[in-house]
């Protein structure tokens, strides 16, 4: 009974002694371009491995590069984390896939995998200026010496006048195969996996917990990507559009309504959008509201109105600290800023084109818009009937026409609509038509 006593504690011992042992390994993918979803994914893996207390960081990464702006936030998470982070190259770390790997503590690479082709890029593929490289120059420096690299390699992933003898001439960037990092220091082993890699690091023990992202957190990456962003500026643009073509609170309204809800809460929810972002694109609304509906013509109210909403899209788009943008390079900034514009205008061009050919045109699919004439020969009569003898008379407005207004003919006062665009009050006018109880009317020259 004693000797089977003493074995038990003797395997109790070793169950204890291979528990303290066994890694807790915390992994995470990135597969896709790096930008904000990438960044949030980081920022959450870090975070959930620190309070898990996890042993170990392991992120499987292919992406082709992204924003800069993304890339060193996310380089800045991995440098500062408290736990080791290895990275597991799956196929492809280029561009700024290159320097978030070398902000890695170890690296890892699949066969046929490659890392480099650092240098910064527009988005046509285009080499940006001198000042946008010597930025991403210095990244790659600071990382690679930060993590025992060498600087020199790590700069010719970006810069093609750097020469390093018997690897690389000056005019190339520099990018490496699987092999020659492992030769060059910039990768510990050749892996096929992530197993692998914990096998090739000398962990044989360990336990595997994956991110696990919920659907609220799927979504909010999912309409953060600049694509969506751009959509749902078009949404706002259109919505408001078409709900100024009509009076009251309608339909486009509300979808304009659920596009800015939908662009800023999940910009500020991921930490990108402030509170007064938001809010200066509330008091640009109102300005516009403000100008279109109270005031005559279009003034300062109007510039100042279209001034803040196209500020506060971009400054929801860019990371910003009060304005402080020395984490976010030059090109991403003017990036986010073509995106806003070139949404604003695609949506005010396309809301013009639906416009007329849903509302305006008379074509075979083109209205939304009851178009029935109800004449006097088939049997209908209009309240206002007698209004008929004023088509082709003169008269002035007495209000502005946003379509609809007041008019005076032979010091009489009537209701009317413009047949086009908007007409200053005082203005001199002609009836042209009698339609739907309304008299239309356009401007004389």
């Amino acid at each position: 009974m004693k000797k089977a006593l003493f074995f038990l504690t003797i395997y109790m011992i070793i169950l204890s002694l291979n528990a303290q042992n066994t890694k807790k390994i915390y992994f995470f993918e990135i597969d896709d371009v790096i930008s904000k979803p990438a960044k949030k994914k980081t920022e959450m893996a870090v975070k959930e491995a620190e309070k898990m207390k996890a042993d170990i960081i392991l992120l499987r990464l292919n992406t082709f590069g992204g924003e800069l702006d993304a890339a060193d936030q996310i380089r800045t998470l991995l440098m500062k984390s408290k736990i080791p982070v290895f990275v597991f190259i799956d196929v492809n770390a280029a561009s700024a896939g290159a320097l978030i790997s070398i902000a890695c503590d170890s690296i890892y690479m699949a066969p046929g995998a490659s890392i480099g082709a650092a240098s910064v890029v527009n988005e046509t593929g285009e080499i940006m200026p001198d000042k946008y490289q010597s930025y991403m120059r210095s990244l790659m420096r600071s990382t690679a010496e930060k993590n025992g690299r060498d600087p020199d390699i790590a700069q010719a992933m970006v810069d093609p006048d750097v020469y390093i003898e018997n690897i690389i001439d000056s005019g190339k960037v520099l990018t490496f195969t699987t092999s020659e990092a492992i030769k060059n220091g910039f990768c510990e082993a050749q892996v096929n996996s992530r197993e692998e890699a914990m096998e090739a690091a000398g962990i044989s023990s360990y336990t595997i917990v994956e991110q696990e992202l919920s659907w609220i957190d799927q979504f909010i990456m999912f309409l953060i990507k600049p694509a969506i962003s751009g959509l749902l500026i078009m949404l706002i643009v259109g919505g408001i559009y078409f709900e100024l073509q009509a009076p009251g609170i309608g339909f486009p309204l509300i979808i304009a309504i659920a596009a800015a809800l939908l662009f800023f809460a999940p910009h500020y929810l991921g930490g990108l959008a402030q509170h007064w972002e938001i809010l200066i694109f509330i008091v640009g609304l109102i300005l516009l509201i403000v100008e279109i509906f109270v005031i005559p013509g279009f003034g300062i109210f109007g510039i100042i109105g279209i001034v803040l909403v196209v500020a506060s899209l971009v400054l929801a788009m860019i990371f910003n600290v009060n304005f402080d943008f020395s984490l976010t390079s030059s090109v991403t900034i003017f990036q986010k800023i073509a995106i806003v514009l070139a949404s604003l205008t695609v949506g005010f061009g396309v809301s013009i084109w639906l416009g007329r050919k849903l509302i305006l045109a008379d074509t075979r699919y083109g209205s939304i818009a009851l178009k029935t004439e109800m004449t006097k020969e088939t049997g209908y009569l209009s309240q206002g009937e007698g209004l008929f003898h004023l088509i082709g008379k003169q008269g002035i407005t007495t209000t502005l026409l946003r379509p609809s207004g007041k008019i005076e003919i032979e010091n009489v006062s009537y209701d009317a609509i413009s047949e086009f665009g908007h007409i200053e009050r005082d203005t001199t006018i002609e009836v042209i038509k009698f339609e739907n109880s309304q008299l239309i009317v356009k401007k004389i020259q």
